[in-house]
């Protein structure tokens, strides 16, 4: 099967010439070149550290000598569809699994006779699968390379499902979502950074976490119906999702088998990448701006959409009265939301870009969390739960998307790794703060929490620099 070396997925080509204001030409036939402009701290890179750098080639300042790359395609060479594909359906459970929270608290609530603060802990435990992945995942990738990654990211999954679908008592349920964690955050940091690469990323990263939100969409719906209507245990549905993480892992390790950790450092040196790009992701300046903002921004995205999806059922059902089915079908149209406006807006974003997307996005969403919160109506409540999940669909990708612009190429898989994961985290500390809150003053707690989230996010959101659009 042909193979790309990741995170780049291209190999160095040639150096091209350049003279002060005059772009000499190249000695060979030039590649194609990705244009998505300067990065970040891109004269020092290449100066002090010879590493490479996207080259725009229509920059007629003086410039230092730099590498061209290669932008593959999604389809070329033919190993990346299997790989796209398997990344996809990876990230579909990953959603099934975040959004079964929301649908089976009020049942582990009852099963194990759990207080909103006690059951809240089931979204704590993954933060500890975060912190390990982001601590490790530079490391990882250059030990043991995308193929036992791939691995790893479906092994965990499978552990988890197994695990629970015993129905073990409650400290070992919660233990066994560190492993869920672990999984998911493996599965962010590698893929997010994958796909963020390849040609037409935008677009891509939209429909990637429109699987997620698609995986987020079935597993509400599959959990709700197999406990109301057909009267079974709220840990039968866990044997759906092994189901689905024996597959997630068996196509995963085929399709990355190639991506060895050896092909990966090789891909490292050839680049003139060295061992110190997780510290000047994070520690040195300008890079380390980027990076810390995109991570806190999606610590608050993640913690917001998983806040959502996680008590919106609980919340429909004790202060808007409704049914347990339809409390339910609540977190589907969230989900649904998420996975269409994934879809949908992700073509729409590459045409007014990055940036400006957002600034539209997030105040459009912060005027619907005002309509649930105060409009007292069921139905009203449960359009506007799927309209906030429609605009806060593309938020993720956007972000990976300004991190693959913003950054050298050597930086992606350290920033994104470390985003992602440090995101991620939010998935447990905001939802496990909102159930310790509704504790003392009610599941009611959720809407101004949200909305106050919304209003940081906006803020760092505003202190990013100046995104071109891309031209892939």
């Amino acid at each position: 099967m042909p193979s790309s070396s990741y995170p780049a997925q291209a190999v160095e080509l040639q150096t091209l010439d350049f003279t002060h204001g005059i772009n000499a030409a190249p000695k060979q036939p030039n590649p194609v070149l990705s244009s998505a402009g300067r990065r970040l701290g891109g004269s020092h890179d290449d100066q002090d550290q010879g590493q490479d750098q996207q080259v725009d080639a229509t920059d007629d300042e003086a410039i230092p000598s730099r590498a061209a790359v290669v932008v593959e395609k999604w389809n070329e060479p033919i190993g990346n569809a299997f790989r796209v594909a398997a990344v996809f359906f990876s990230l579909f459970v990953s959603g099934a699994n975040d959004a079964a929270y929301g649908a089976l608290i009020p049942y582990l609530e009852t099963y194990y006779e759990l207080s909103y603060l006690v059951v809240s802990l089931i979204f704590l435990s993954p933060f500890v699968g975060f912190i390990v992945s982001a601590a490790t995942n530079n490391y990882l990738h250059m030990r043991i390379g995308h193929r036992w990654i791939a691995f790893m990211c479906g092994g965990c999954h499978v552990l988890t499902y197994l695990i629970l679908s015993q129905h073990p008592p409650y400290p070992v349920l919660v233990l066994a979502y560190v492993l869920a964690g672990l999984g998911n955050g493996i599965g962010l940091a590698a893929w997010n950074s994958y796909i963020g690469n390849l040609a037409r990323s935008n677009e891509l990263l939209g429909f990637m976490h429109a699987s997620y939100g698609l995986g987020g969409t079935v597993s509400p719906l599959i959990a709700t119906s197999m406990i109301t209507q057909a009267n079974l245990g709220w840990y039968d549905f866990y044997y759906v999702l092994l189901g689905m993480a024996v597959l997630e892992t068996a196509t995963l390790t085929y399709s990355f088998w190639p991506k060895t950790a050896q092909k990966y450092r090789e891909t490292v040196n050839a680049t003139g990448t060295r061992n110190q790009s997780t510290r000047s992701a994070l520690f040195v300046r300008p890079h380390a701006r980027v990076v810390w903002l995109c991570a806190l921004f999606l610590l608050g995205y993640v913690g917001v959409e998983v806040a959502l999806g996680g008590w919106v059922v609980q919340f429909m059902l004790r202060v808007r009265n409704a049914d347990p089915f339809d409390a339910g079908m609540t977190a589907v149209g969230f989900w649904l939301g998420i996975t269409m406006g994934r879809m949908i807006l992700g073509m729409v974003i590459p045409k007014i870009g990055v940036k400006l997307s957002l600034l539209i996005f997030i105040p459009i969403t912060m005027a619907l969390q005002l309509i649930f919160w105060l409009v007292p109506q069921f139905h009203v409540s449960a359009v506007a739960v799927a309209l906030q999940g429609f605009f806060l669909g593309p938020m993720f990708p956007c972000v990976i998307v300004a991190v693959t612009m913003l950054l050298p190429r050597h930086l992606h898989v350290s920033a994104i790794g470390f985003a992602a994961a440090f995101g991620g985290s939010g998935a447990a500390i905001l939802p496990f703060a909102v159930g310790a809150i509704a504790q003392a003053k009610g599941v009611q707690v959720l809407q101004p929490i949200i909305l106050a989230i919304l209003v940081v996010l906006l803020g760092i959101w505003v202190c990013l620099p100046k995104i071109e659009k891309r031209k892939d």
